[in-house]
């Protein structure tokens, strides 16, 4: 049985983290949709990504109608590069507005994002990889990862809670964490190639979150391979909040890479006000 979706539509250009929001009203986070921005054509119409080839006047606007809306400044976003691996940084003041502007000033090398500042925005963007997003009730600390399969099976939601558990001192019992808007299992068809990387990190092979459908064709269910990874971690299940959403099934919502190829992005957000 699927539980409630945590992803609400309280906003005109972003879905709310609910359950953080519940346990702590300071967060802003989300996930931004791709309804009611500036972009037009194939990034029609809220792109976020300045590194689509869209207008770049048009994507900071985007921006900028979304800071205005979460009440923390586009100067006091960061950005990382996104290049699909598993390196995370902890942010500080002096990387604020890093990626907020243009690409070159982005985080380089680098797939997640945590910090312990407060009117700092986190971002990151998405066309059907996986959201992770973090957050600690112990402590001011909230953090991103972006997981396409290259970082899941690089383990970058484990190495997010190691990094806060052993680096940070945060109690493990105290973290939460939402898995966000992705493609879904039915729409994500892999080869051998990465099933084999997958088998690696799978404990249980019974519970191997993909089925074969052809020879070398397999459907993988991205959120649910995270959320064991997750809860091998030691992760309390009732901490870990998943979205039902697809962004290759909801064309309205979302942008899907997998879907048009030549597209827009979405971007997670959270920060402490």
């Amino acid at each position: 049985m699927l539980r409630e979706e945590p992803f609400v539509s309280n906003n005109k250009l972003f879905l709310s983290v609910e359950p953080f929001k519940q346990v702590d009203d300071n967060l802003v986070v989300g996930f931004s949709t791709r309804i009611n921005g500036k972009s037009t054509d194939s990034y029609s119409s809220l792109n976020m990504g300045l590194h689509v080839q869209d207008n770049v006047c048009d994507v900071i606007a985007n921006r900028e109608a979304l800071a205005a809306e979460l009440g923390i400044p586009l100067s006091n976003w960061v950005f990382a590069d996104q290049v699909h691996g598993n390196n995370i940084k902890k942010v500080c003041k002096e990387d604020v507005g890093a990626g907020s502007l243009s690409l070159e000033t982005a985080v380089k090398d680098t797939d997640g994002l945590y910090t312990r500042e407060k009117n700092v925005l986190l971002a990151s963007l998405y066309a059907d990889c996986v959201p992770l997003y973090f957050y600690s009730t112990s402590a001011n600390i909230v953090g991103l990862a972006h997981a396409g399969w290259k970082g899941t099976v690089g383990e970058i939601g484990p190495k997010m809670i190691r990094i806060w558990v052993e680096d940070e001192k945060i109690p493990l019992e105290t973290i939460y964490v939402a898995i966000g808007p992705s493609i879904s299992q039915r729409c994500y068809e892999v080869d051998d190639y990465v099933i084999d990387r997958v088998r690696k990190i799978v404990q249980n092979e019974n519970l191997a979150p993909y089925k074969e459908i052809a020879t070398s064709k397999y459907l993988l269910d991205l959120k649910e391979l995270n959320k064991q990874l997750l809860l091998n971690m030691g992760v309390n299940a009732n901490h870990i909040f998943t979205s039902n959403y697809c962004t290759f099934n909801e064309k309205a919502l979302f942008f899907s890479y997998r879907r048009e190829q030549k597209t827009g992005r979405m971007m997670s957000f959270i920060g402490r006000v």
